[in-house]
Parts: structure tokens; sequence; C-alpha cells
């Protein structure tokens, strides 16, 4: 499994956040408590990473932003709905495109208990 310890530590603190405050809170209530989280917890992580877009060898002036990259490589978005939807999926398989890192952690804490996909990029073969 692709970074497995990593991941098991980041769902471990997406775990307690979802424990601590249950569901019903918006979005960014739960990654202000995530970032608590993860650095309680030694997980190196930066917050709401820009990812640029490039079309053509050249970058657009938009961007993605993702919630958090953990461990310099995992990409983690967070939800709060009732549930993941198509969208929230392609958001992220977006992000994984545009930062060329090949995981990403779809986090969603709308629901009675955490929701969580590991969501992975193939490689490329040409």
């Amino acid at each position: 499994m692709l970074f497995k310890n990593e991941t098991f530590k980041i769902i471990g603190a997406a775990i307690e956040v979802h424990k601590q405050l249950g569901g019903g809170f918006l979005e960014s209530v739960y990654q202000e408590a995530l970032t608590i989280e993860l650095e309680e917890k030694d997980i190196p992580f930066e917050k709401e990473v820009k990812l640029p877009i490039v079309y053509k060898g050249k970058s657009l002036m938009k961007y993605f932003v993702a919630d958090f990259v953990c461990y310099g490589r995992i990409i983690v978005e967070l939800k709060s709905s009732s549930f993941i939807i198509d969208d929230h999926y392609a958001q992220v398989i977006n992000y994984l495109k545009a930062s060329n890192l090949q995981l990403a952690l779809l986090l969603n804490f709308g629901p009675k208990s955490l929701e969580f996909k590991r969501i992975i990029l193939e490689e490329k073969t040409n």
C-alpha cells in the first residue's frame, strides 16, 4: 500500500478531530482543528497549498488550492457534506494531476462517522 504508515497517521488525526467535534460544522472548522491535531502528532504538513495548472508547458494564472499536503507527498482534501460525491473525486484527481503527486486522502467530516477515501493517480504509461 502506497505510503501506508503516513496515511494511517493522517487518518488517525482526522478520526480524533471527528471524535471531538462530531459532524455538522463548516469545513473551515475541521481544517483548523485538523491543523492542531497534525501539529500535536508531529505530522509534517503545509496548509492551503497552491497547485499550479500547466497547459502546453505554460503555467496558467488559475490554480487549485489543496487543504493540506502532508509529508510533502500526500494531498489531504477536506469536505463536510452528507456524503462524498463524484465532483469531490474529480476535484481531488485534478489536484493530483496538477501537483504530479500520486496519492490523496479525501476526508468527509459530515456523516456520523468520518468518511475517508484513498485516491491514487496511476502513473502515465506511454
